[in-house]
């Protein structure tokens, strides 16, 4: 492929309300929102998920880690390789989170200074320092689509003061991750000189410094604008509410991006916020233990139930699991502890969010969302 600097281009074809329906053109592909991110984090979907799987599951955007690929198997290592691209065998868009969030949650030790962070890893307590150009170089040798900005992932709750102070130091992150991202696609012998960067909003449970950040943040004109630091501990209730607080002054010509989320319905009430891109390790993660997401509702394979039950996972689903196979027979490849039935529920789980997602921007596409979302919002949170 090209590596031709080419424009970035995202384009609100449609709004309802203050749900959009986008297209985002980008130099592995185009992509379609609203849409759902399928998390491969050490660049596989966890539960046997093969490349021809993904694309049968209908996956637009592979999300890998910045964090996890650098401790295993380096970064460098995957540049010599061709790239992330290669070296997966996906042909998509590819999103890298940062790895902040993997710092401040899994490091055994760590020290967040203004240069950045020293940290040991979860894996052997290797030392470790991370900052806004070793993150940038790190994902500039992954080669993916759209690289994430070093932030510090705030917990909830939060001290008013230490949040303040956190946020103004991650936009000054933001700054240096930008000025060396322009630095290394300009380089000869980068993978991808048209990596997009996003920045992250932050600021905890506080609206004054969410807004402040947001406006910060959007002067600086990058490539898409995320709210990070949520689905970590608040209420749903809470995380609604700082997307209403910060959507007015993310830029509407740029895509947004929750990150970390979530349930059926958390999307469906965050599109309906204006949010455009989405991510979580829900789907792979419940599927792996049984748990499941149809059009009836969720769905848990362990319950005695299902021993002798010879409908699909959902009838209303066309996957190729739903086509092929009984809730009994999977059933019984969990209580065999046979591989098979957790690879089985992870196809369905994402064939079932990337539908949910198409399903959505259909709605959108003919003016139906606010119906589908009427429709949906109950059903999909309730236990069958």
């Amino acid at each position: 492929m090209s590596n031709e600097k080419k424009d970035v281009l995202f384009k609100v074809l449609k709004t309802e309300g203050k749900a959009r329906r986008g297209v985002m053109e980008t130099v592995h592909g185009t992509i379609q929102t609203p849409v759902f991110m399928n998390v491969g984090t050490s660049a596989t979907i966890k539960g046997g998920v093969s490349l021809p799987d993904l694309i049968d599951c209908k996956c637009q955007v592979e999300l890998s880690n910045t964090y996890h690929l650098h401790i295993r198997p380096g970064d460098k290592l995957i540049k010599r390789l061709g790239g992330l691209h290669k070296f997966a065998c996906w042909n998509g868009p590819i999103l890298t989170d940062s790895g902040g969030f993997q710092v401040f949650s899994l490091a055994k030790l760590r020290r967040i200074k203004e240069e950045g962070v020293y940290f040991q890893s979860h894996m052997d307590g290797l030392k470790i320092f991370m900052g806004p150009e070793e993150s940038m170089q790190i994902q500039s040798n992954l080669g993916s689509t759209i690289a994430m900005a070093f932030d510090e992932c705030i917990e909830n709750p939060c001290e008013y003061g230490y949040a303040k102070r956190s946020t103004e130091r991650t936009t000054r992150w933001l700054i240096r991750c930008k000025a060396e991202m322009e630095r290394l696609n300009s380089l000869p012998d980068t993978i991808n000189k048209n990596q997009l960067l996003f920045a992250i909003n932050q600021g905890s449970t506080y609206d004054d410094l969410r807004i402040e950040h947001m406006k910060r943040i959007a002067d600086l004109d990058l490539d898409g604008y995320a709210i990070g630091g949520l689905a970590v501990g608040e209420t749903a209730d809470v995380m609604y509410h700082i997307i209403e607080q910060v959507e007015p002054y993310a830029p509407a010509d740029k895509p947004r991006y929750l990150m970390g989320v979530g349930t059926p319905q958390n999307i469906l009430e965050a599109v309906r916020r204006g949010v455009d891109f989405f991510d979580c390790v829900m789907p792979s993660r419940n599927a792996r233990h049984g748990n499941l997401f149809t059009w009836s509702g969720k769905l848990n394979l362990g319950n005695e139930k299902f021993f002798d039950d010879t409908l699909p996972i959902d009838p209303q689903c066309d996957c190729p699991v739903c086509r092929t196979y009984s809730r009994a027979y999977i059933r019984h490849l969990f209580k065999a502890r046979e591989l098979l039935g957790m690879r089985l529920c992870v196809i369905h789980n994402l064939y079932f969010y990337n539908t949910l997602m198409e399903k959505i921007r259909e709605a959108l596409d003919n003016g139906q969302f606010e119906e589908f979302y009427h429709k949906w919002i109950d059903i999909l949170g309730q236990k069958i």
